[in-house]
């Protein structure tokens, strides 16, 4: 792979947590899971992807999300919001909110509408992160931060591009039928190896995979793909949470698809992918600690997770038809197409945010809820006969 190179400290601090990923394998019998790999790599105190001090976003960080292409990707959002608000409490939770610009941009249209948020709360584990929306939100005094989930909420769940980060195991199909992938440390490097399934993870692999493919025996040897355990039980204690408040939605965007089109025979190397400084790449044991690692998320698995939790499905959709029922085409038209300067930027990051050939396919929308309704426009746009 051609890379950019990493900074010396960059280096020292992904070395240190080279160390401690081998001595939590040391600890473990010589393999732990690619989870637990995983995990350490996006989140270990310090050290951690997510959880070290190194930019995340932007033109200085390793990729770019839909809130910071355009403030209409809020606006937009808000429109939702607003509408969920009207049925349950003017609340609003957001997972992973990345440099505080889409609580930013909901916030400021929200206002403008005349929607007043009482309470918009955070939780990221991103202590760098935190810091940036700190700063890009101290116009919004109701704006708080929580470690951990409410036991109970009422108003909108907002999380964009969260479950992608969230560890997963993998699995591969072989003669002998279906192994985990574990990492283990093999002349000094992080390698892979297999071991038969314990009971839980093959539970697992019957739900999530094979029961959902049509002639699963025809998998080529040697398939690989992920098992979401974490997603799942995120999605169950999201869905309790819901149904434990008097009524609101949750709003996740991600890229991903339902199961029947994640366990294709094509995608025999799985999904799983790396994002160094706007560099996408396949090897998870580059540089720990310096890289995203995610994989696509399958969405039948969260709506299933969901409804275990107790929650609704209200509706599954691609982003382009989420935002077009939000009204993003209107909300694009509030500047003056005579006015180029500032029309062209906006509608070039529409077509971005809505084109099958950019996020308008690949990222998908999925709502879950209790005790309220989807906007018609929205719904007219639903896929929930998918998953």
């Amino acid at each position: 792979m051609s890379l950019p190179a990493p900074t010396p400290d960059a280096l020292a601090a992904s070395h240190a947590l080279q160390h401690r990923i081998a001595a939590d394998i040391e600890r473990h019998a010589g393999a732990i899971s690619f989870a637990r790999y995983m995990e350490l790599a996006l989140y270990a105190p310090d050290l951690g992807y997510y959880s070290g001090g190194a930019a995340k976003l932007g033109k200085d960080g390793d990729f770019t999300t839909a809130p910071e292409l355009s403030s209409l990707f809020g606006a937009a959002l808000a429109q939702v919001a607003a509408a969920i608000i009207a049925q349950s409490a003017p609340r609003i939770l957001e997972f992973g909110a990345g440099t505080g610009k889409l609580a930013y941009d909901v916030l400021t249209e929200l206002a403008a509408a005349g929607v007043a948020v009482e309470r918009y709360a955070i939780v990221d584990l991103s202590g760098e992160l935190r810091a940036r929306q700190r700063e890009t939100l101290r116009e919004f005094p109701q704006v708080e931060w929580l470690d951990t989930l409410p036991e109970a909420w009422d108003g909108v769940v907002l999380a964009n591009e969260v479950l992608d980060a969230m560890p997963v195991q993998l699995v591969r199909k072989t003669a002998a039928g279906w192994r985990e992938l574990l990492v283990t440390v093999e002349e000094g490097r992080f390698a892979y190896v297999e071991a038969a399934p314990d009971a839980a993870l093959a539970a697992q692999v019957e739900r999530q995979i094979v029961s959902h493919i049509a002639r699963p025996d025809e998998l080529p040897d040697g398939y690989t793909t992920e098992v979401h355990g974490a997603a799942c039980g995120f999605m169950a204690s999201l869905a309790a949470m819901l149904a434990r408040g008097a009524g609101g939605a949750a709003i996740l965007l991600d890229y991903g698809f339902p199961a029947h089109e994640y366990y294709l025979g094509q995608r025999e190397a799985g999904t799983l992918m790396c994002h160094y400084r706007h560099h996408a790449h396949p090897d998870p044991f580059y540089h720990p600690g310096l890289q995203d690692i995610t994989a696509h998320v399958d969405f039948t698995a969260m709506a299933l997770a969901a409804q275990d939790g107790g929650a609704d499905v209200l509706g599954y959709m691609n982003q382009a038809g989420f935002l077009i029922g939000a009204g993003i085409g209107e909300l694009l038209l509030r500047t003056d197409p005579a006015d180029a300067r500032r029309y062209l930027p906006q509608a070039n990051a529409l077509q971005k945010l809505v084109s099958p050939a950019e996020m308008g396919e690949l990222f998908k929308v999925l709502v879950v809820g209790h005790n309220v309704r989807l906007p018609a426009a929205l719904l007219a746009h639903d896929r929930c006969h998918r998953l």
